[in-house]
């Protein structure tokens, strides 16, 4: 199955990430549908757009946004799919919609867009963990090498967790400057982050 516009994908797992397998048990984190926090990002390309030009195959493992799997109630309470949806094990997906691609186990920037690590507060006065708008280049675009230390406009940074680590999706035009390393540089990873 191919699309004129769309990818069409999968999804890794199901619709929702709503449990947590603790010993032999298994412990339901939310039953709302709406909750975004909850909603599987995580799919399979099965193929690519007729028209376009894109970096993603088919087989690309794939980040997507929380609103691809998600149910939601429309006004009259009746449960709905996602614009997405063609059937449980079949979505059509936009490219803006594409957030991450992973091929040979490594992850892949599209194009514009950067993922950055946040790094530790090092002022004592500070009461926040992490150093605002200031972090290192983990997955890039190539227009900007992984492993800058960059710093980025307020307000342009998305979170995600990718692999149990934080890290915030930043539109590559919206980074500002690149910094020279001090040394004393720490990466910042909340214990909530690696939790899952």
């Amino acid at each position: 199955m191919k699309s004129v516009y769309d990818f069409v994908v999968t999804p890794i797992g199901e619709r929702y990430n709503n449990t947590k397998k603790i010993g032999d048990s298994e412990l339901i984190l939310n039953t709302e549908i709406y909750n975004h926090q909850y909603t599987n990002r995580i799919a399979k390309v099965i193929s690519t757009p007729i028209i376009g030009n894109t970096n993603i195959k088919p087989g690309d493992e794939i980040i997507i946004h929380h609103n691809v799997f998600r149910r939601w109630h429309n006004v009259k309470g009746v449960e709905k799919n996602s614009r997405s949806f063609f059937n449980e094990s079949t979505y059509f997906i936009k490219q803006d919609q594409i957030f991450l691609y992973k091929r040979n186990n490594k992850w892949n920037a599209p194009r514009d867009y950067c993922f950055i690590k946040p790094l530790k507060a090092k002022d004592e006065f500070n009461i926040e963990a992490e150093r605002p708008l200031i972090g290192i280049v983990k997955y890039s675009d190539n227009t900007i090498n992984a492993g800058d230390l960059v710093g980025f406009t307020p307000g342009s940074e998305y979170e995600f967790v990718i692999d149990n680590e934080l890290l915030y999706r930043v539109y590559t035009k919206f980074i500002t400057i690149k910094y020279e390393y001090q040394g004393d540089e720490e990466e910042y990873n909340p214990s909530w982050a690696k939790s899952g």
